[in-house]
């Protein structure tokens, strides 16, 4: 996953200097059609069903995994379309975008399926 500048900035602040960040207390996974970048931006699923998911993290070293299984609500009343790259927001609509990576493998989701990450198959690794 990389960082977006947003957050890129929140991390210097807060290691570089001695100005308060506000540290967000909640996570929630966006999935997203047209790819996102350091300035957020793509197109994150709207409609039919959709809703950010929470998620949660263990951190081992410098990596960070998501704990549980993160389950979205099955697409109704339309499909989604073609699941591409996935986002961590400070807040379950609107917010910050945290992070963000392309998938290894597009999902397309119609009306009826549902999109699920495993646990620990989210991974941020800092080097």
């Amino acid at each position: 996953m990389s960082f977006t500048n947003t957050h890129e900035t929140h991390l210097l602040t807060y290691t570089l200097t001695a100005t308060s960040v506000t540290r967000p207390t909640a996570w929630y996974i966006g999935l997203f059609t047209g790819a996102p970048g350091e300035a957020a931006g793509g197109t994150e699923i709207s409609g039919n069903a959709y809703a950010r998911k929470t998620v949660a993290f263990t951190i081992s070293g410098n990596s960070a995994t998501n704990t549980g299984a993160v389950e979205f609500t099955a697409a109704s009343g339309g499909n989604w379309g073609t699941v591409t790259h996935v986002a961590i927001f400070d807040a379950s609509t609107s917010g910050n975008m945290i992070a963000y990576s392309a998938l290894s493998a597009s999902k397309t989701i119609n009306d009826g399926d549902a999109f699920r990450i495993p646990a620990s198959n989210l991974t941020i690794t800092l080097d």
